[in-house]
């Protein structure tokens, strides 16, 4: 399954993430008052934006100039939602845009392979457009194919909101070469699926306070769901073992004797059979067997699936 964005062991406050909602909000009754008015609050916004980005920028140069800024502290910074977004708001970043979408297409990897895909970067252009190409196969089910779209596409975006634009080379029986197909046309062609089968991403907020090692299920635009947390990861399947086809309430989370302690196995309460979270539910017992993993995204607080219907991929 796709875990979150990297994000730190300590995520935002939910006050926090909220509050450029809330800037939003208050610029937008200042109206009320006026075109005078609505211009002077934006200013404000600003003046203090700049003042705190200078800040920003500031500490950054004292951290280098002591020799403290190493890849270490970068990683950290780079992990944690919040500093990362102000970085991103004032171009203080510490890594390119490149270095940013290849991590998010390294985050959907293990969902596409449990597809039998891949995500390759073909190139960041001048202009900021992302091209990408997806390789292998979901199985011919339309409505897996959506799903991956949409969750290289959401990774991306949420990795590097400064993209203006997304275009995906997808593999096709009829052409020998294919076309790149832009963000746009690939939304468009969710009305050639019937609407049952069509993907998309649904808010499921019961998962913002899983707990780590916890195990949920929950229903999500009326897919069964089993979700857990390991560290600050969340991971979601549909609600059933492929062994035993019943489903995953009761379920716990272990690690194997030896493994790092980011591994983790879920155990499956009917059958006990063993899944490796972190690599798309395989199954440790039954060759070729593995649970069905379903992409997580976590915007601005918000955490949301990709749920693709009624139809089973």
């Amino acid at each position: 399954m796709v875990a979150q964005p990297e994000q730190s062991e300590s995520p935002p406050p939910d006050h926090l993430r909220a509050a450029g909602d809330r800037i939003q909000v208050l610029l937008d009754a200042s109206a009320s008052g006026g075109v005078v008015a609505r211009e002077r609050a934006e200013e404000l916004v600003r003046i203090v934006a700049d003042l705190y980005g200078a800040g920003l920028e500031r500490m950054l140069d004292t951290l280098y100039e002591l020799g403290r800024l190493d890849d270490d502290v970068l990683a950290a910074v780079a992990a944690d939602e919040l500093i990362s977004s102000l970085l991103l708001v004032h171009g203080l970043h510490p890594y390119d845009i490149t270095t940013r979408v290849e991590r998010a297409l390294d985050s959907v990897r293990p969902y596409l392979g449990s597809h039998g895909g891949d995500v390759e970067l073909v190139e960041v252009t001048a202009e900021s457009v992302v091209r990408l190409r997806l390789l292998g196969s979901c199985d011919g089910c339309p409505s897996s194919s959506v799903t991956l779209t949409l969750a290289v596409e959401g990774a991306v975006e949420a990795a590097a909101p400064e993209v203006t634009g997304i275009e995906v080379e997808t593999p096709t029986a009829k052409a020998s070469t294919p076309g790149l197909i832009p963000v746009d046309a690939l939304r468009s062609r969710l009305g050639d699926v019937e609407p049952a089968t069509a993907a998309g991403w649904e808010p499921v907020p019961d998962l913002a306070d899983l707990a780590q090692g916890e195990v949920r299920t929950i229903e999500a635009a009326g897919v069964a769901v089993a979700a857990c947390r390991v560290g600050s990861d969340l991971f979601a399947y549909r609600d059933q073992c492929p062994h035993c086809t019943g489903g995953l309430a009761g379920a716990t989370l272990a690690r194997k004797i030896g493994a790092d302690s980011g591994a983790a196995i879920l155990l499956c309460p009917g059958c006990r059979a063993h899944y490796d979270v972190r690599r798309a539910g395989a199954s440790l017992d039954h060759e070729g067997e593995h649970l069905d993993p379903l992409p997580l995204l976590t915007r601005e607080g918000v955490v949301s699936l990709a749920v693709p219907g009624s139809v089973t991929a």
